[in-house]
C-alpha cells in the first residue's frame, strides 16, 4: 500500500503523524511511504531522517494526496485539502466531526473513508489514541491557566500556589477523565486548592484515593457547578462524550458569578466546548474576554509542544497504521471492534452513531 504523510497546515500546528521509525516498520512490510518535505520540522524531525528509513520525500501535499491510498495526519483535513481527497481513499487522523457540520458534509461528499483517532476504543472502554493528547492537554491547561491569571495577561494577578500568609488559587476542574486527572496532578503540584467534579461516583472514589490532600472530589450537578464558579480563579472544562458534542455546562449567565479576571480553559473546545461562550482560538491569539472572564479555547493545545506530542501520539497510532496498511478495511473492522468504532464515515455515509445523532442524520451499517 502507498501511505502518505502530508505536512500539517493548520495554524500553529507543529505535530507530524509519523516518526522515522514508522517509515522503517512500514517499509519492512513492503509498503511505500510518502512524506511531504518539511513535514517533521515542527517536531525536530528532518527530511533526511525520514529518507534514511526509506521514505520518499515529495515536494507538496498534492502529490501526497494524489498518490496515497492511506493518508495519515494529525488534525482534520483543512479546507484547502478537501478538494484533494478522493473516493475510496482512507484518512486516519483526528476529526471531531460532532463539532463540525461543514467538515462532516465535505467528507461525506468525497466518498473517502474517515477513520478517527478519537473514537478508536479499547476493550476496557478507554480511548487509546486520544489518551496521550488528553494527557498533554490536561497538563497544559494548568500551565496556560497560570500564565493567563497573571495581570499582564489580563488575569486576576493570582499565583497558583500562593505564598505563606496568602491563600493559593482555587482551581475547579469539570470532568474527572484523563484531561481532568492530569490537570489535577499538575495543579496539586503547584499547591493550589483544587476541586474535581464528575458525575461518576466510582471515578470520584478512585480519584479520592489517589489524589493528594489539596484535591477534593465533588459530585457534579448544576448547583455545585455554580458554587464552584463563584469560588474559582481558574476553571478547566475537561468533559468528554466520545465522538459526540460536548455538553454545555456553563452558560453565559453563569459568568456573572465568576470573579473578574478569572480564567476558563475549555479543553472540550475540539468537541464544541462545554462553555456557551467558547469559540476556537489559536496559539498565536489564544484568549478573549467575555464579561470580565478570560477564555482560553485553543483547539489544538498539544500542537504547541510538537515534539512531545508527536512522539506520544505516534507511539500509539503506528500499530494501527500497520494494520490498516496490511488488511482489507471491512475485514479488519469486522474482527477488530476498536477499529470498527474508529470508522466514522465510509463510502459517503455516516457509520458512527454519535456523529449521526449530533446532526440528526441517518447512521448506516459499515459494509463494503
Amino acid at each position: 500500500m502507498i501511505i502518505g504523510v502530508p505536512k500539517e497546515i493548520r495554524k500553529d500546528e507543529y505535530r507530524v503523524a509519523m516518526l522515522p521509525v514508522g517509515v522503517h516498520e512500514l517499509k519492512k512490510r513492503g509498503h511505500t511511504v510518502l512524506v511531504e518535505t518539511a513535514a517533521g520540522n515542527g517536531s525536530g524531525l528532518t527530511d533526511g531522517q525520514y529518507a534514511a528509513e526509506g521514505a520518499e520525500i515529495v515536494r507538496n501535499s498534492k502529490e501526497v494526496f494524489d498518490r496515497a491510498e492511506l493518508i495519515v495526519k494529525v488534525k482534520e483535513p483543512q479546507r484547502s485539502e478537501w478538494p484533494m481527497i478522493r473516493k475510496g481513499q482512507k484518512l486516519f487522523n483526528y476529526f471531531h466531526f460532532a463539532a463540525e457540520r461543514e467538515l462532516t458534509e465535505a467528507m461525506l461528499k468525497t466518498g473517502a473513508t474517515c477513520i478517527a483517532y478519537e473514537t478508536l476504543s479499547s476493550p476496557n472502554g478507554t480511548l487509546p489514541l486520544l489518551t496521550p493528547m488528553s494527557e498533554v492537554a490536561g497538563r497544559m491547561s494548568i500551565q496556560q491557566g497560570a500564565r493567563f491569571l497573571e495581570k499582564p495577561q489580563t488575569g486576576r494577578g493570582i499565583l497558583l500556589g500562593g505564598v505563606p500568609g496568602v491563600p493559593p488559587a482555587h482551581i475547579t476542574i469539570i470532568g474527572g477523565g484523563v484531561v481532568g486527572t492530569n490537570a489535577a496532578k499538575i495543579a496539586a503540584g503547584f499547591q493550589a486548592d483544587v476541586a474535581i467534579l464528575d458525575v461518576n461516583m466510582e471515578r470520584l472514589r478512585y480519584l479520592d484515593d489517589i489524589m493528594p490532600a489539596n484535591v477534593n472530589v465533588l459530585f457534579s450537578d448544576r448547583h455545585v457547578i455554580r458554587e464552584q464558579l463563584a469560588k474559582a480563579d481558574l476553571v478547566v472544562g475537561a468533559v468528554l462524550i466520545p465522538g459526540a458534542k460536548a455538553p454545555m455546562l456553563i452558560s453565559r449567565a453563569d459568568l456573572k458569578v465568576m470573579k473578574p479576571g478569572s480564567v476558563i480553559v475549555d479543553v472540550a473546545v475540539d468537541q464544541g466546548g462545554c462553555v456557551e461562550t467558547t469559540r476556537p482560538t489559536s496559539h498565536s491569539d489564544p484568549v478573549f474576554t467575555v464579561d470580565d472572564v478570560v477564555h482560553y479555547c485553543v483547539s489544538n493545545m498539544p500542537g504547541a509542544v510538537g515534539r512531545t506530542s508527536t512522539f506520544a501520539l505516534c507511539n500509539v497510532t503506528l500499530p494501527w497504521v500497520i494494520k490498516l496498511a496490511g488488511s482489507d478495511l471491512i475485514e479488519l473492522a469486522t474482527r477488530e471492534k476498536p477499529l470498527r468504532d474508529a470508522v466514522n464515515i465510509h463510502d459517503g455515509k455516516i457509520v458512527y452513531p454519535p456523529v449521526a445523532e449530533s446532526f440528526q442524520l441517518v447512521c448506516h451499517p459499515l459494509v463494503a
